[in-house]
């Protein structure tokens, strides 16, 4: 299992777009085959970073994933918005494997 995890740099004037955005993912996102963690968006401290924090089973995966995402209505509806609005500064993906047991689990 990989997780994916998008660091956005947004318009600080622009966060009420990208909560739009968030919602609109989690609808979509899961639809579209990969288990969503969820969108945070600034609260305290930086105002302009924001994360989409999914699960994914491999990069194959990922590749499907990401066709069934585009060709999904929400999906492709999602992407103008953003190209629309002008909220999403930069993008910029990185997938982890977990490498420690979960919190809890004795090992």
């Amino acid at each position: 299992m990989l997780t994916c995890i998008i660091r956005y740099h947004i318009d600080p004037t622009k966060k009420a777009q990208f909560e739009t955005y968030s919602r609109s993912w989690g609808q979509a996102i899961p639809r579209c085959g990969a288990d969503l963690i969820g969108y945070f968006a600034p609260h305290e401290g930086s105002s302009t970073l924001a994360y989409g924090i999914y699960n994914i089973p491999s990069l194959a995966e990922y590749e499907a994933y990401r066709t069934r995402l585009a060709a999904d209505p929400l999906g492709r509806e999602n992407y103008q918005f953003a190209q629309k609005e002008r909220f999403i500064l930069r993008e910029d993906r990185t997938f982890l494997r977990l490498a420690s047991a979960p919190h809890g689990c004795g090992a």
